[in-house]
């Protein structure tokens, strides 16, 4: 059994504890970002999106160019562009990364960020045009054309286009979220369904969730799963805490965080907690502090669950360990970053990946007996 290992980057130096400094666009950063990714042995960085933040192609267009092997999934929004014309801009990117592209599919989880882009469609209405959104997306990918459509809320007549993507069929799609309307459409069209990190017991709930809305959507091949934590690591286990709890402190110093890779945060306990993957954060975040074998929740409490917030905390054998056991339970990429961006990048890559594919392949050459 093998596990894809997914880091993500951004064109500035910023964290929860990092607040951004310099332009929006630092091209030498995000070089050195991509490159200490691929050095470190990642398969892909996935490359945020949000209302303000530099666009995610052009991004991952600068530093395809820049790298050889490393892949990069890049989030997008469906409807603030038309799907033909999507379907072209990452057909040319892909060709141009010579097929190393993958597309994160958001439909938003808060009214305040999607309005920021004119955008005024209630939850359950960005599901359903997500789901007519990818119809067209794939048709557009794999049909010859020409192609009409008519819907609810995209009708055009005879497209075709000139550029299909590297990869075939088509280009790989990631998928978002925790309600029920996004288990329903991820998991009729989602490649890879992303969930952010929570407990064993909880992530469990949610494969099973995915994995009955793709059967229920006549599917034969079930989403694979991603799952993403923020890993804090130490020489030793007191070491490693003793980090996890300054880190801590620096969230609540800057009243929430500074900030992230798609932009400034707006935190606090009045802040909008829209998405149910926040919620769901913090409700385990409200029972206790550690869940099985290293996931610490206060992070999450500290941030308002803005975002993948839950840490792994421990050496990197135990965080290896701990990751394994999301594999175990049927996840197939792992999404981590940290808290230090690049320097943690590094780290990640000379000490934690190659301890999580050990551990992962010797527990699939030697499984844990079924318990009767």
């Amino acid at each position: 059994m093998s596990v894809e290992i997914v880091g993500m980057i951004g064109a500035q130096h910023v964290s929860e504890i990092h607040p951004a400094g310099g332009p929006a666009i630092d091209p030498e950063f995000l070089r050195r970002f991509a490159r200490a990714h691929e050095d470190g042995g990642f398969d892909r960085v996935l490359i945020g999106h949000g209302s303000g933040s530099p666009d995610g192609t052009q991004l991952a267009a600068h530093v395809a160019a820049h790298t050889e092997r490393l892949g990069f999934l890049v989030a997008h929004r469906p409807g603030f562009v038309a799907p033909t014309l999507a379907a072209r801009t990452f057909s040319t990117l892909d060709t141009l990364a010579r097929g190393r592209i993958a597309v994160h599919v958001i439909s938003g989880g808060s009214d305040a960020e999607q309005r920021r882009d004119g955008d005024y469609l209630g939850k359950d209405e960005r599901y359903a045009r997500t789901d007519e959104y990818l119809e067209v997306l794939k048709r557009a990918w794999t049909e010859p054309g020409p192609i009409d459509h008519v819907g609810e809320h995209y009708r055009f007549e005879g497209f075709e286009t000139q550029v299909k993507p590297a990869q075939q069929p088509r280009i790989p799609l990631y998928f978002g979220g925790s309600s029920q309307a996004a288990y329903r459409v991820g998991g009729k069209h989602a490649d890879v369904f992303a969930l952010w990190g929570e407990p064993l017991a909880e992530t469990a709930e949610q494969i099973a969730s995915v994995r009955a809305a793709a059967k229920a959507a006549g599917r034969c091949d079930l989403p694979g799963i991603s799952v993403s934590f923020r890993p804090i690591l130490g020489a030793t286990e007191e070491l490693a805490w003793q980090r996890a709890h300054r880190i801590l402190d620096r969230i609540h110093a800057a009243r929430g965080g500074f900030g992230s890779f798609t932009g400034p945060k707006t935190l606090g306990k009045s802040a909008e907690v829209a998405n149910v993957g926040s919620q769901r954060l913090l409700a385990a975040a409200a029972g206790r502090d550690l869940h099985d074998r290293a996931l610490w929740t206060p992070t999450s409490r500290a941030t308002n669950a803005a975002g993948n917030s839950t840490a792994l905390v421990g050496t990197a054998e135990t965080v290896a360990e701990a990751l394994a056991d999301y594999v175990d339970i049927g996840v197939s990429t792992l999404l981590i970053r940290g808290y230090d961006p690049l320097d943690d990048a590094i780290d990640y890559g000379r000490e934690l990946l190659p301890r999580v594919r050990e551990t992962v392949a010797r527990r699939a050459a030697n499984p844990a007996p079924a318990i009767s």
